[in-house]
C-alpha cells in the first residue's frame, strides 16, 4: 500500500468513533476483561498469635515466594513508623516487584469525648502520612466501636453488636464519625491516599451504616474497604450493596477452621457480585484460620485466582 492511501486509510479508521460519538451513536472501543490481582494482608501471616510472623520484611518475603500480586500492611504490626523505617519497606516492596496496595489502621470516634475524638484524627492523619511515604494508595479506617464490650472475644459472641454508651446512642455516633471524615478527606486529597471505610463493627457492621457515613462526607478521598468475611449473616446482598464504592475487597479465609468463627464463602458469587459493579482492583487475602499460614495461603492464593480469573 503507497504511503499516502496508508495514511488515510489510518485517519479515518481512527477518526470512525468520534463520528460515531459527533452522530449521536455509543463507540466505546472494546476492553479485554483481566482478573483481579490477588494481594495479601500481612495480618494473615501474624494473624496476632505468630510472633516469628510478624516482622513485615519477613512476611513480605513470603508473600513474594508464594506469588502474591501485592502486599497489605497492617499498621498495628509494625516495629516502627519512624520514617526510615518505613523506607526499608518501601525499598523492599520495590525489589520484590512487590507493590504495596493497602494499609490497614484502626480509630474510634464513638466517643462523646470530643477531645478524644480530636486525637483519634490526629492518629489518623499521621497514619496518612505514613502510607504517603510508603506510596500505599489506598488506606483501611473505622468507625470504632462504643468499647462497652469486655473483649472482643465477647463483641464476637455478640454477632458484633454492642450497647451505646449510657446516655447516647447511634444517632450520636454518625454525626461523630461524619464529622471526623470531614475533616480527613481534606487530609487524605493532600497525600493522595483513598480511604476505605471498612464494614467492621461498630457503624460498619451493617452495609447502611457505611454507606451513610460514606454517602454523607461524599468524597472521592472516603470509599469503601469491602470485607468479605465482616457480614456474619447473608453477606451476599450486603456486599453487592457496597460493591459500587469498594477500593479494596479483603478476603477471608478460614482453613483449619476460624479463630473466632468460620463463614462458608462462595467466593465464585462473590467474584460475579464484583464484577457486575465493575471492579478491577485488588483482592487482598486476610487469612484466619488456624492452620499454619505459610501452608494455607498458598491454596487460599489458588482459590481466589480462580474465582476472580
Amino acid at each position: 500500500m503507497k504511503r499516502r492511501v496508508f495514511m488515510t486509510t489510518a485517519t479515518t479508521a481512527a477518526l470512525a468513533p468520534v463520528a460515531a460519538v459527533r452522530a449521536g451513536e455509543t463507540a466505546k472501543p472494546e476492553s479485554p476483561r483481566r482478573g483481579n490481582p490477588v494481594g495479601v494482608a500481612s495480618y494473615s501471616f501474624w494473624g496476632f498469635r505468630r510472633d516469628d510472623l510478624r516482622p513485615i520484611d519477613v512476611c513480605l518475603d513470603h508473600a513474594a515466594h508464594i506469588g502474591f500480586d501485592g502486599f497489605e500492611i497492617l499498621h498495628r504490626q509494625l516495629a516502627s513508623t519512624e520514617r526510615a523505617e518505613l523506607m526499608k519497606i518501601k525499598r523492599q516492596a520495590l525489589l520484590l516487584g512487590m507493590p504495596l496496595i493497602g494499609y490497614s489502621t484502626h480509630q474510634g470516634f464513638l466517643s462523646p469525648s470530643k477531645e478524644r475524638r480530636d486525637a483519634q484524627v490526629r492518629h489518623t492523619i499521621d497514619c496518612l502520612e505514613q502510607a504517603y511515604q510508603m506510596g500505599i494508595p489506598t488506606m483501611r479506617v473505622n468507625s470504632g466501636t462504643w468499647g462497652t464490650s469486655e473483649s472482643f472475644t465477647e463483641l464476637m459472641e455478640n454477632r458484633g453488636k454492642e450497647t451505646p454508651i449510657e446516655g447516647y446512642d447511634e444517632e450520636d455516633a454518625f454525626g461523630w464519625v461524619i464529622e471526623a471524615y470531614q475533616k480527613l478527606v481534606v487530609e487524605a486529597g493532600k497525600r493522595g491516599v483513598v480511604m476505605g471505610l471498612e464494614n467492621h463493627w461498630g457503624l460498619g457492621r451493617t452495609a447502611e451504616g457505611v454507606k451513610r457515613v460514606v454517602d454523607a462526607v461524599d468524597s472521592p478521598w472516603l470509599q469503601v474497604t469491602l470485607d468479605t468475611g465482616n457480614f456474619l449473616e447473608d453477606p451476599y446482598d450486603r456486599l453487592a450493596k457496597l460493591a459500587p464504592q469498594t477500593v479494596l475487597l479483603q478476603a477471608k479465609t478460614y482453613q483449619g477452621g476460624g479463630v473466632w468463627y468460620t463463614l462458608d464463602l462462595d467466593y465464585d458469587r462473590i467474584a460475579a457480585i464484583m464484577r457486575d459493579a465493575g471492579y478491577r482492583g485488588f483482592v487482598s487475602l486476610e487469612f484466619e484460620g488456624r492452620e499454619d499460614p505459610l501452608t494455607a495461603l498458598p491454596k487460599s492464593l489458588e482459590m481466589l485466582r480462580a474465582a476472580f480469573a
